[in-house]
């Protein structure tokens, strides 16, 4: 397995990203405030239009360093990344699954049955930390009914309705599983492109961190990340990505978002509404969830799968190395992440 190493974000709008021969320097005016070796870093997250020299991104190219750009409040940007890596045989293959309807829907079928386990774990988990909640019992128990019919449907379209019911269910009592008093956290149900309310928006954060990661490890075991399985192509969409990190969310980003939420760690004054309707973090409130983000990946949990000790951080990297290995066919099945 491989060593986890550090994703530098940079979240100053004031910040500029420049090279210093094997480093990357972070500078503030034309003053260098940070200086980081190339070889100790997985990525680097740019929030804002702060911009990268050209030497910088050369290097980071060289050494498969990803650059990833997102506006201030998150979105995606820009990927900068260097030339195609990873065996060509296996991008092949993952394109011919891709475009063969039985054998894409029966990959998309184990990344929702990884996620309907997780959501329900986490449901399961409210209950036997705080005690009876009738409400988060009966939603535990309507998708586990539901999650049977992943096993029966055959088509894609059909699975994605049944994604779209569990994920209803859901979202629909996760405003219950925030303990901290009074309806500074209420979420009715989940909302994207704009987040309505503090915890879309925190989720929505989480969810780009977790998507970035998901590309980032796709790539270095040689699949392409744009072309997935259980979601359509689209210009600039990483559809693998998506696919993979929809088994993924409920551990490593909604868990987390409850915690940040319920020790009061990020509060109703970290976020404001803006024009649009939409709720956006603050500048400070954005640094905690990325410090508590880097904390998450370092916590040590045990794969199910592969029966080793890993840090959080690498799930992402050996989610995407079994898949890689059932795409080239080494293995029977794809074995989604499942945690306890």
């Amino acid at each position: 397995m491989r060593k986890l190493l550090n994703t530098l974000y940079v979240t100053s709008q004031d910040a500029f990203l420049a090279r210093d021969g094997e480093n990357a320097l972070v500078r503030i005016k034309g003053e260098t405030k940070a200086r980081f070796p190339i070889h100790t870093l997985e990525g680097i997250v740019s929030f804002g239009f702060s911009g990268a020299s050209p030497a910088l991104m050369a290097l980071c190219c060289e050494r498969g360093v990803p650059i990833t750009f997102l506006t201030e409040n998150g979105r995606f940007l820009a990927r900068v990344t260097g030339p195609v890596t990873g065996n060509v045989l296996l991008r092949r293959q993952q394109y011919r699954i891709a475009d063969d309807d039985h054998r894409r829907t029966a990959i998309a079928r184990l990344f929702l049955i990884g996620k309907t386990v997780n959501c329900r774990v986490v449901l399961q988990r409210f209950v036997r930390d705080h005690g009876p909640d009738e409400a988060v019992a009966s939603a535990a128990q309507r998708i586990a009914s539901l999650s049977q019919g992943l096993y029966c449907v055959t088509d894609l379209d059909a699975l994605r309705g049944l994604e779209g019911e569990i994920a209803r269910e859901y979202y629909a009592v996760f405003d219950r599983l925030v303990t901290v008093p009074g309806d500074d956290f209420t979420m009715r149900g989940r909302n994207r492109r704009p987040p309505l309310d503090r915890i879309n928006a925190l989720l929505s954060f989480l969810y780009t961190l977790l998507a970035s990661e998901c590309a980032n490890a796709l790539e270095s075991v040689g699949l392409d990340p744009q072309v997935g399985f259980l979601h359509t192509d689209r210009a600039g969409r990483a559809g693998l990505a998506l696919d993979l990190m929809e088994e993924l969310r409920p551990h490593l980003a909604d868990r987390l978002a409850l915690t940040l939420v319920n020790t009061r760690r990020v509060e109703k004054d970290g976020f404001e509404a803006v024009e649009s309707g939409a709720v956006v973090m603050s500048g400070e409130t954005r640094k905690v969830v990325l410090t508590a983000w880097q904390t998450r990946k370092r916590d040590v949990i045990r794969h199910a799968f592969l029966g080793e000790q890993i840090e959080c951080g690498l799930i992402p990297y050996a989610q995407a190395l079994l898949l890689a290995r059932h795409v080239r066919g080494d293995i029977d099945g794809y074995p989604p992440f499942s945690f306890r």
